[in-house]
C-alpha cells in the first residue's frame, strides 16, 4: 500500500476544479439559506442550467467562450426568476419540495430525446472548450510542485475558477454588509417583523434567489471546464453534497462554504484512496468495489464531529441584525400594550347664557299668569 500516493492524490483536491466548482455552488446556496432563509434543494438545477447554457451557446450558436459564459449566468438568473415567482410565497417545507422537484424536471428535460439536437440527451455535450483553451495565457509546460503539478490547460482552469470564486466571495461580502443584506438577514430571522416595517419581503427573497442562482450557475460552468456536460452528474446527491458543505463550513458566513468544500473533498478523496487500498491489501474483509461504496458512510461519520466545531453552522442572530431586532421589539411593545375599549365621547354640555338685566324687567312670572 503506497501511502505517499494516497496522500498525494488527497492533497491534489485542495486546488482541484471540482472543489472550486462546489465552493461556488455552496456560496450561492449560502446566500439562499444562510442569509435569506430559503430552503432550496434545487441547487443542482442552477449548476446544470449554467453548464448547459454555456455549452449550447458555444456548440449550437457558435458564440465565443466569454459570451457563452455570460449566457450561462443569465440562464441561471432567468431560472431563478421562473422558479421564484410561483414558489417563494410557499411555506418553508413546501418550498423545499418544489425546488427539489424542479431540479429533477430540469435534469429530465436535458436527458429527453426531444431536445437531443441541442442537449445531446443522456450522452451530454463535449468539445466546447476550444475557445476557452485558446485564451490560455500560460505557455505549454508543467507548473507547480508535488501533488499540485498542472499542465498549462489545467492551470488555466484552476486560475480562472479561483478568480470567479474570489469575485463571488467579494460580491457576497459586499452585499451582506449593505442595507440590503441587513434586510435579508432580518427576513431570515422574522419575516413578519420585517414586513411590518414596510419592506417588500417577496422582492428581497426573489433578489436573493437570483443572486445565489447566478453564483451557482458559475459553479456549474467551472464544473464542466475540464471535461464535458453530463446530465447524470446533476442528481439530488449533488444537492445533498452542497448542503453538507454549507452546514459544515457555516451557512451564515462568507468564507465558510469554501472551507467546507475543501474539507469535504479532502476527506472524500482520502477515503476513496484509502479504503480500496486497504481492501486490496487484505486488511478489510471486502472487495475493492465494496470498499468504494462504504466510503460515504465513513465520510459522514468522520464529518459529524467536525460539524459541531464552527459556531456559525446554523444561521443565528449575529451582530448587525439591528433591523430585525428593532422590528421585533416594536411588535412586542404593541402586543404588550393593554387594549382599551373604544367609548363614544360624551356630548358637550350646553351652557346657558346669563340673561341681561334689562330683559329681567319684562320677565313674566308663572304666578302672575295663573291669576
Amino acid at each position: 500500500m503506497d501511502w505517499g500516493q494516497i496522500f498525494s492524490n488527497t492533497a491534489s483536491y485542495l486546488l482541484s476544479p471540482v472543489t472550486i466548482a462546489y465552493a461556488l455552488a455552496a456560496t450561492g446556496l449560502a446566500v439562499h439559506f444562510g442569509y435569506g432563509g430559503l430552503l432550496n434543494f434545487g441547487m443542482a438545477a442552477f449548476m446544470a442550467v449554467g453548464a448547459y447554457g454555456y455549452a449550447i451557446s458555444v456548440l449550437t450558436f457558435s458564440a465565443p467562450w466569454w459570451l457563452g459564459m455570460l449566457i450561462g449566468l443569465a440562464a441561471g438568473a432567468l431560472f431563478g426568476l421562473l422558479l421564484g415567482i410561483p414558489t417563494l410565497r410557499l411555506r418553508v417545507d413546501y418550498l423545499a419540495i418544489a425546488t427539489i422537484a424542479s431540479a429533477e424536471i430540469i435534469r429530465l428535460l436535458f436527458t429527453t430525446q426531444l431536445f437531443n439536437k441541442w442537449t445531446g440527451s443522456a450522452e451530454g455535450l463535449a468539445n466546447f472548450n476550444a475557445g476557452f483553451n485558446s485564451a490560455n495565457p500560460f505557455p505549454p509546460g508543467r507548473y507547480g510542485f508535488g501533488p499540485w503539478t498542472y499542465t498549462a490547460a489545467q492551470l488555466w482552469v484552476v486560475v480562472f475558477g479561483l478568480a470567479l470564486l474570489a469575485v463571488s466571495l467579494l460580491l457576497v461580502w459586499s452585499l451582506v454588509r449593505s442595507p440590503w443584506g441587513r434586510v435579508l438577514k432580518g427576513i431570515r430571522e422574522d419575516e413578519d417583523a420585517v414586513r411590518s416595517l414596510g419592506k417588500n419581503v417577496f422582492a428581497y427573497k426573489m433578489q436573493a434567489l437570483v443572486v445565489g442562482g447566478v453564483i451557482g450557475a458559475a459553479g456549474g460552468i467551472v464544473f464542466v471546464l475540464p471535461s464535458a456536460v453530463v446530465p447524470g452528474s446533476y442528481t439530488t446527491s449533488l444537492t445533498f453534497f452542497l448542503w453538507v458543505i454549507v452546514l459544515l463550513g457555516g451557512a451564515a458566513t462568507v468564507f465558510g462554504p469554501t472551507l467546507g468544500a475543501v474539507l469535504f473533498w479532502v476527506v472524500l478523496a482520502f477515503m476513496n484512496n484509502l479504503l480500496p487500498a486497504l481492501a486490496a491489501a487484505g486488511w478489510l474483509p471486502m472487495s475493492t468495489s465494496q470498499a468504494s461504496v462504504i466510503q460515504f458512510i465513513l465520510v459522514g461519520i468522520t464529518l459529524m464531529p467536525a460539524r459541531d466545531l464552527p459556531p456559525a453552522g446554523h444561521p443565528r442572530r449575529q451582530e448587525g441584525d439591528d433591523l430585525c431586532q428593532i422590528a421585533s421589539q416594536a411588535a412586542r411593545r404593541v402586543e404588550s400594550r393593554p387594549t382599551v375599549p373604544l367609548r363614544r365621547p360624551p356630548a358637550p354640555i350646553a351652557r346657558r347664557r346669563p340673561a341681561s338685566p334689562r330683559a329681567s324687567r319684562f320677565r313674566v312670572s308663572p304666578r302672575s299668569t295663573r291669576s
